[in-house]
């Protein structure tokens, strides 16, 4: 629990600071508040809904670079990025994950379609990325083993 609060504490500051110095407009912060019932979910389904009934269609514009086998999983470098013009979010879910949403970006116009970063991974598992472009969302799709859990274990 003391863990919770030093992590919501470390968030709000962080965000008050933003706020303070205008990088970021007080609609922007309320709209990341409201997407924390996404990162709650419990499924894929309740995730995607939670974020507005998405439904992708699959694309090749959209990549996944990602181990096809994760030696531990409490550390799996994720990149996503997609050969599409206007892109403005990208969203990776986790299936086997206690919380599918695992990473939910923002992507400022202008701005290349692509992210990276480091994610758990409970067990092995299939991912998807999810990518806005000009109001439309694409989907690609990779399983992943784990040979070391990471959420958990």
């Amino acid at each position: 629990m003391d863990q919770q609060r030093r992590d919501a504490l470390r968030i709000y500051t962080v965000l008050g600071l933003a706020l303070a110095a205008g990088l970021i407009e007080p609609s922007a912060a309320l709209a990341q508040a409201s997407g924390r019932a996404a990162f709650d979910a419990k499924s894929v389904n309740e995730a995607l809904k939670a974020m507005g009934g998405i439904v992708g269609v699959a694309s090749r514009d959209v990549v996944i670079d990602a181990p096809d086998i994760a030696e531990n999983g409490a550390s799996v470098p994720f990149g996503v990025s997609a050969i599409l013009p206007n892109v403005q979010q990208i969203a990776i879910l986790i299936e086997k994950n206690p919380n599918p949403l695992s990473a939910n970006f923002l992507i400022p116009p202008g701005t290349e379609g692509s992210v990276s970063t480091r994610l758990k991974l409970a067990e092995s598992s299939r991912v998807h990325a999810l990518v806005k472009a000009d109001g439309k969302w694409l989907l690609a799709t990779k399983d992943i083993k784990v040979t070391l859990g990471g959420c958990g274990g």
